[in-house]
């Protein structure tokens, strides 16, 4: 891990207090933009149910890991220290955890007033659901978003945790973290960020919100435009168990499709007449499973028909397109995907793996500080490779 960061953040410090899902992806994208990310674990924490070899384990990539007994009054001392000069710290705790810690937002601030403080949940700090326990699944459930997934003939079907863990999540923390410094820039105070997973997987679904009031998005999953009750936004099995992406919209793009597929004319002149969507993906798939994904595949690569392979990850990754762009990095014989967003002068940079922490004096620890703590217990052996 390289200490001379680049990035649009470099010069940032960060805290993260380990975890599971969004706040760790948060750690690794503010790592890879170029932030000093400093993770807090528990000392005698274990790794829950997950037990990812070091090299693969992108919750901890990017980081320096400090292990801390934060069950003694010198540990939780120690954290209230490393808050003093951190810039930013991010956690996803229950409501009360950091309190409970004595490193709850009052005391975090009045010992470092410009600290951004992000906190992360799935029902925020307030309301009759903050104490209660929940994943991806349940703050989709809740937020109605889910009841908008899947087919007309099938229950809701999970995202993922891509929706509710990452999307309201992960993104609306960093969005919020950012705005904050932003606003700090100008007034030289730090805040708290409430960033909840419900609030964040309710406004993605802003539009939809307006779609259903003007009556255009009916209630009943899997009959509108773009929940698969389209036949010309949906997926469809190709002759070997492959499956192609329809997703051509737009009348040019349909005209493109039907002409190439082809579709009889009576579908390419009626796009929109719903009362003929049923015969219509009738027409589609059984034209589509006569030949193999592939073949669909190179006969509308030079369109814009909109049709598309539905790839593995492994198959994403070598990709054409994806490796002109170097959409992956692969680091000790492992794939993922690169850093993103891109800078044209300030570029991020792929993480490596988690190592120890030494780099502490931007937190106000100095190495004589640090010898002392890890000979009293209060800090780990160092170990970062240790799940």
């Amino acid at each position: 891990m390289d200490d001379a960061r680049k990035g649009p953040l470099a010069g940032l410090a960060i805290m993260e207090m380990a975890g599971l899902g969004p706040v760790p992806l948060a750690g690794l994208m503010l790592a890879e933009m170029g932030a000093q990310v400093l993770r807090v674990e528990r000392k005698d924490a274990a790794r829950a149910f997950l037990n990812v070899p070091p090299q693969y384990d992108l919750d901890r990539h990017g980081r320096e890991i400090l292990k801390l007994d934060l069950k003694t009054d010198e540990g939780r001392a120690l954290l209230l220290k490393l808050i003093g000069g951190a810039d930013v710290l991010i956690e996803g705790f229950r409501p009360g955890v950091m309190e409970r810690l004595g490193a709850g937002p009052d005391v975090a601030l009045a010992r470092n007033p410009r600290l951004v403080y992000g906190r992360m949940t799935g029902f925020g700090q307030e309301g009759p659901l903050a104490a209660r326990a929940g994943h991806d699944l349940t703050y989709l459930a809740y937020s109605g978003v889910l009841s908008m997934i899947g087919r007309k003939d099938a229950p809701p079907a999970p995202p993922l945790n891509l929706v509710g863990d990452y999307g309201g999540g992960t993104m609306f923390l960093i969005a919020g973290v950012l705005a904050a410094l932003v606003e700090r820039a100008q007034s030289g105070k730090g805040q708290v960020v409430d960033a909840a997973m419900i609030d964040g997987a309710s406004m993605l679904a802003a539009p939809f919100f307006g779609f259903a009031a003007t009556g255009f998005w009916r209630q009943q999953r899997g009959e509108n435009l773009l929940d698969g009750g389209a036949p010309f936004y949906d997926t469809y099995e190709a002759a070997d168990g492959g499956h192609v992406a329809v997703a051509c919209l737009e009348p040019q793009f349909f005209a493109e499709f039907a002409r190439l597929l082809p579709l009889e004319a009576r579908f390419a002149q009626a796009q929109y007449d719903q009362a003929g969507w049923p015969d219509m993906r009738a027409a589609i798939a059984a034209r589509i499973s006569e030949k193999p994904r592939d073949a669909w595949a190179a006969l509308f690569a030079e369109t814009d028909a909109c049709v598309a392979p539905v790839l593995s990850l492994k198959e994403a990754a070598g990709h054409p397109h994806n490796r002109a762009r170097d959409t992956h990095a692969a680091r000790d014989g492992f794939t993922r995907p690169a850093p993103a967003p891109r800078f044209s002068r300030t570029p991020g940079a792929v993480s490596e793996p988690a190592r120890p922490a030494t780099a502490l004096a931007r937190f106000g620890i100095t190495p004589e500080d640090a010898e002392r703590l890890a000979a009293d217990g209060i800090i780990g052996d160092g170990d970062a490779s240790t799940n």
